[in-house]
């Protein structure tokens, strides 16, 4: 991961100098745009992940019917539903390889700049008086939770509500993550939880670019 670290680091050191070069030297663009060329790196990834979240609203009614069907018999219903699955086409597991894909770049870009050496002159953005501290107004921990929330609500949606341990533990985590996330951007790096909150506002623009574009085949 230092090695990595170390990669991201090197690409916000470019990012950083084409905002030099066009005569407004900002760490907080150089994140923003390094964030966003991560995103559309990974955009087939996040697509694939939002289809397979498409794919199991589809099937939430069928799933909901044999959950009642089968209430008593949870071997049958695990069968039934797996029958469902291959019949559909429809995997349920594949809406997490994206995710996990991912994660060793939010690692990369935590580990870049937990400490990265801004220049003094320049480590400054909007309110914020350096992108290496942590904002001690709240205003980024608080956005931090809330695109984290709506990011939750994007994921779980589509997923089938169902009844019992596993749909009371779905609607903790809907609360319960927005809250971590907001709780620890409290000490994070500014520039971190900026790339956390700008990587969320990109997903959520995907999937309603993607939704709109569907809408419009089947018209």
């Amino acid at each position: 991961m230092d090695g990595l670290g170390g990669f991201m680091s090197t690409c916000l050191d470019y990012c950083y100098a084409l905002t030099q070069s066009l005569g407004y030297p900002s760490y907080g663009l150089a994140i923003i745009m390094l964030t966003v060329i991560i995103k559309l790196i990974l955009s087939p990834l996040t697509a694939k992940q939002i289809r397979s979240m498409e794919g199991m609203q589809v099937l939430q009614p069928k799933i909901k019917e044999l959950q009642k069907k089968y209430k008593g018999n949870q071997k049958k219903l695990q069968e039934e539903m797996s029958k469902l699955y291959r019949e559909t086409g429809i995997n349920p597991l594949s809406g997490c390889l994206p995710i996990l894909i991912q994660m060793p770049f939010l690692v990369a870009i935590f580990y870049a700049l937990r400490s990265y050496p801004y220049d003094p002159a320049y480590q400054s953005f909007l309110w914020l008086p350096s992108l290496g501290e942590a904002d001690g107004t709240y205003i980024l921990p608080v956005l931090s939770a809330v695109s984290t929330f709506f990011i939750q609500k994007q994921m779980t949606g589509a997923q089938p509500s169902g009844e019992g341990p596993q749909a009371t533990q779905q609607k903790v985590m809907q609360v319960a993550m927005p809250l971590f996330i907001g709780w620890i951007s409290l000490t994070f790096p500014s520039g971190l939880v900026i790339y956390w909150i700008v990587s969320n506002i990109f997903q959520m623009a995907q999937q309603l670019i993607m939704g709109r574009l569907k809408k419009g085949e089947s018209k």
